[in-house]
């Protein structure tokens, strides 16, 4: 890391007036000079959504002291794009930091999430970035616990950097009677959500679906995030926008008749 304070760009899925913002935003303050650009509403569970049919808008904010921010009305992945090649007009942050979320983005909610759509939207960028999530999905979650290990976790990979293409997905455990034990480095844990759809009227007699379900974890490995937050860890697990399954390529070409 330089001598000169890191840019830090910090953006976020739960929107600009959230708690776990606010609260990344006074650590980042610790570390270097802060940007914001985050959504002007909620943009949970979004993905890697980008705004291509409607326009796009961004304003300045008044809403922490002494830092840059603005809102934007598309998803987390606008926001980092239009960071980058509008707000700060040619220059590059030395780090991109989304969340903190309020409630987890462990597992397969990774390919969900509007968080860590942030971190790898600038990690396409090239630009190193760590998604914050707490496992408590209260709009009221008490963040206390976690202040050091965000802020740990920062330093870190400003010294060390984060290898070129992947961004972090951090998460932690909400907070309990004992002090979280350490950081665990993990993988994601082979786990996946069973939705159910309730099936309702609205007030003019027609039919709609209210999506619900539960969370199925069948991954009994110990090196997996999900173990980890249950042994109240902190996990973190690298995460590569690279989708392509490299050892299917062979086996494909071989059995194939193509």
């Amino acid at each position: 890391m330089n001598s000169a304070k890191p840019l830090i760009l910090v953006a976020n899925d739960d929107g600009i007036t959230s708690i776990g913002i606010r609260t990344l935003i006074e650590i980042m303050k610790e570390i270097g000079e802060v940007v914001v650009v985050a959504p002007d509403s909620p943009q949970s569970a979004m993905g890697h959504a980008i705004t291509i049919a409607n326009t796009l808008r961004l304003d300045a904010v008044d809403l922490f002291k002494d830092v840059l921010a603005f809102e934007c009305s598309g998803t987390p992945a606008d926001c980092i794009k239009l960071a980058k090649h509008h707000v700060l007009k040619g220059r590059t942050p030395d780090l991109v930091v989304s969340g903190i979320n309020h409630g987890s983005n462990s597992s397969i909610s990774v390919l969900y999430s509007g968080t860590m759509s942030a971190a790898i939207e600038a990690a396409i960028e090239g630009i190193p970035a760590i998604g914050f999530s707490l496992c408590d999905y209260s709009h009221a979650a008490d963040f206390s616990h976690i202040s050091n290990f965000v802020k740990k976790i920062t330093l870190e990979a400003l010294k060390n950097g984060i290898p070129k293409g992947v961004a972090l997905n951090v998460n932690f455990p909400k907070k309990q009677a004992e002090p979280i034990k350490g950081i665990k480095v993990c993988r994601q844990a082979a786990a996946r959500w069973q939705e159910k759809f309730d099936e309702r009227q609205d007030p003019f007699g027609r039919n709609y679906f209210w999506m619900t379900g539960f969370f199925v974890n069948d991954d009994k490995g110990d090196d997996t995030d999900e173990k980890a937050l249950e042994n109240n860890y902190v996990s973190i697990v690298p995460c590569q926008y690279d989708l392509t399954a490299h050892h299917s390529i062979a086996l494909i070409n071989k059995e194939w008749d193509l």
